[in-house]
C-alpha cells in the first residue's frame, strides 16, 4: 500500500481513508481535501498547499445523483501540477461520515453539508434559539451519518446560572445524553473547554441557527479575527453573515468547518439516528396495535 504523507496525516487522512483508496483503485493519484465549495469551483488542499479545482467533464456528466458530488470535507483524486490554473478533479474517496439534510422545496432528495467529520458542534444560544426539539433533530441528522455530537450552549452571559441549569435540565429530562458545554464568546468562559476537545488531525463541524455566536467562537479559537461577525440586535440576538461552508485549519492541527445557519432542515431515511435519539417515542411505537413507520421523509421550520 502507498504511503501517504504526513501532510496528509495532518489534513485528516487516516488508515482508513488508505484501504478506501486501494479498494477503489486510487492509490496512485494525487490526492487533495476540499475546503471550500463556491458553485463549481472548488478549493482544495495537499501537501503543496491550497489551490483552485474544478470537475473533469468525465465526472460532471456521469454523476447523477447531487450526494455524489464533492462537498467541504470530501477527499478527492486530482490531476494538478503547479503551473496549471485549475487541478481537475476526477474521483471521490468513499465518505467515512457525512452530514446531510433533505434539500429545501419539495423535491425529495439530500444536499450534502460537510463530509469526513468526527465532532459535530451543535450550537444553541441560551436566549432566543433555544430549543430542545430542534436540539433532538440536529442530533438525529448527526447520528445518521456516523458523526459524534457535542452541545454547545452559547451567550451565557445573558442568563442566570440558576437559568443555565435549568436549560441543561431540559436537555437531560429529553433524554438527550451528548456532551454538554456552556461558554460564553463575550466573557470567554467555557471556550477553553471548547479547545480542550479539539484534537490535532480530527474534522469538526459547527452546526446551528444563524446568529448563535459561531463565526465570533471560530474566531475566538483561533484568536484573531478571520471571519467577519456582526453586532447582536437590541435584543441581544445575533446575526448571521455566514455565507459559505469552509474549512479552518487551527493552531493545534484540528479543523473546524463554519457552516451558514439553517432556517429549514428535514430528515429523510434518518431511522438509525431517531431511533438513537427517540427512544422512548419507539418503545412507545412497539408496543402500538397499528402498524407504523418512522421512516419517510418529515421537513421542519424554525
Amino acid at each position: 500500500m502507498k504511503s501517504v504523507s504526513d501532510q496528509l496525516n495532518q489534513f485528516g487522512w487516516d488508515e482508513w481513508f488508505d484501504t478506501k483508496a486501494q479498494e477503489t483503485n486510487l492509490t496512485g493519484n494525487r490526492l487533495a481535501r476540499v475546503v471550500a465549495v463556491d458553485r463549481e469551483q472548488l478549493l482544495v488542499i495537499d501537501e503543496s498547499g491550497e489551490y483552485r479545482a474544478k470537475l473533469a467533464g468525465r465526472f460532471l456528466y456521469t454523476t447523477e445523483q447531487p450526494t455524489d458530488f464533492p462537498c467541504v470535507g470530501d477527499w478527492v483524486s486530482i490531476q494538478y501540477n503547479g503551473s496549471d490554473d485549475y487541478g481537475i478533479i476526477h474521483d471521490v474517496v468513499p465518505r467515512k461520515s457525512f452530514l446531510r439534510r433533505k434539500a429545501a422545496g419539495d423535491a425529495v432528495e439530500y444536499q450534502m453539508i460537510a463530509s469526513n467529520i468526527d465532532v459535530a458542534l451543535i450550537v444553541q444560544s441560551c436566549q432566543f434559539d433555544f430549543n430542545v426539539n430542534r436540539l433532538e433533530r440536529y442530533l438525529v441528522m448527526v447520528r445518521n451519518g456516523q458523526v459524534a455530537p457535542v452541545v454547545l450552549l452559547t451567550k451565557t452571559d445573558l442568563i442566570t446560572p440558576e437559568g443555565l441549569q435549568d436549560l441543561i435540565a431540559d436537555i437531560r429530562s429529553a433524554g438527550i445524553t451528548a456532551d454538554v458545554i456552556p461558554l460564553s464568546n463575550i466573557t470567554g468562559k467555557g471556550v477553553n473547554n471548547v479547545r480542550d476537545i479539539l484534537q490535532s488531525g480530527k474534522t469538526y463541524c459547527l452546526l446551528g441557527s444563524s446568529g448563535v455566536g459561531k463565526s465570533t467562537l471560530i474566531n475566538q479559537l483561533i484568536g484573531r479575527q478571520i471571519l467577519e461577525t456582526k453586532m447582536v440586535s437590541g435584543t441581544g440576538e445575533g446575526r448571521h453573515t455566514t455565507v459559505r461552508r469552509e474549512l479552518i485549519l487551527l493552531s493545534n492541527g484540528a479543523m473546524l468547518i463554519d457552516n451558514p445557519g439553517m432556517r429549514e432542515f428535514g430528515i429523510m431515511g434518518a431511522e438509525e439516528g431517531i431511533g438513537d435519539s427517540f427512544a422512548d417515542i419507539y418503545k412507545l411505537a412497539s408496543k402500538c396495535k397499528y402498524r407504523c413507520g418512522l421512516g419517510g421523509h418529515l421537513t421542519y421550520f424554525r
